[in-house]
């Protein structure tokens, strides 16, 4: 199944009109989208968030589409992230990024850096407190880059459930996938398992959820069976997706993904079959 974004979905991540899109791909050949069986242009995600950064950058087209090149292309390594964490210096583990941001989107930067090297340090029981030193960090690192992200540019709405520890590796997973839903341009909604009636019922009139992501190994347990029925007896009939939980997602069949991209993609993907069988 493709999970490409359609042009005026990609047109509207660029802010740009769907024309000027168009027209790019005919000078430069990029960015360049795939074609559905009835010849539907689709867009790779993490392609447009690419250019879009670089034109954020540059304000030249060409020079944008040059360097989104480079960086889409440039191989990510784990060791001076890790040796800074290792350290416990947040200085360079900020430079590691930093220079990772240079060489490939934020997106890469993120799923191939970041937070393999957290999954690298919680493997290994001699680093309990490097752990929760780089956890730390990598809270406040990705709560910076959420404050960076464009306003949300698509009605859906995404409500994210977590029962995570803070600072803790399943966290920092959620809060990647947070702003890479942001980046895509969906408005979002983070709440814990342990929020009252009152208090839910408030934030689901207005986010009113297009779907609800369960985060992280402990959401598939009772407090979160409980929400779920809570929130289909206020009338929200939102799809569900499971997110780091493959034992839940094995029993009661819902979408399943280890990484924000996946989620992003399996998002765009449902969306765009409601869209069709809507006007169908």
């Amino acid at each position: 199944m493709s999970t490409g974004i359609r042009t005026n979905a990609a047109a509207e991540i660029l802010g740009v009109s769907p024309n000027t899109l168009r027209s790019w791909e005919r000078r430069f050949g990029y960015p360049k989208p795939e074609r559905t069986p009835g010849n539907h242009r689709q867009y790779e995600l993490v392609e447009l968030q690419t250019l879009r950064d670089a034109l954020a950058e540059t304000g030249n087209i060409s020079t944008a589409i040059e360097l989104a090149r480079q960086r889409q292309n440039a191989p990510a390594t784990h060791s001076g992230l890790r040796a800074a964490l290792e350290d416990f210096d947040e200085d360079a583990a900020d430079r590691a990024m930093e220079e990772s941001l240079a060489l490939r989107p934020l997106e890469r930067s993120i799923e191939e850096l970041l937070l393999p090297t957290l999954g690298d340090l919680s493997n290994d029981s001699d680093r309990a407190t490097e752990l929760e030193f780089a956890c730390r960090w990598a809270t406040g690192w990705l709560h910076n880059a959420r404050r960076l992200a464009p306003p949300a540019s698509r009605p859906a709405g995404i409500l994210l459930l977590e029962t995570n520890e803070a600072a803790g590796v399943e966290e920092v997973h959620a809060q990647a996938l947070e702003l890479a839903l942001r980046r895509a341009g969906f408005r979002v909604l983070a709440l814990s398992t342990d929020l009252d009636g009152d208090r839910l019922d408030r934030a689901l009139q207005a986010l009113e959820p297009t779907a609800i992501v369960l985060c992280g190994p402990h959401s598939g347990g009772a407090d979160a069976s409980k929400l779920l029925r809570r929130i289909r007896g206020l009338g929200f009939q939102a799809p569900l997706y499971a997110f780091r939980i493959p034992g839940l997602a094995s029993e009661d069949g819902m979408p399943v993904a280890d990484l924000p991209s996946q989620i992003t993609q399996a998002l765009n993907s449902d969306l765009r079959r409601r869209a069709a069988t809507a006007f169908a």
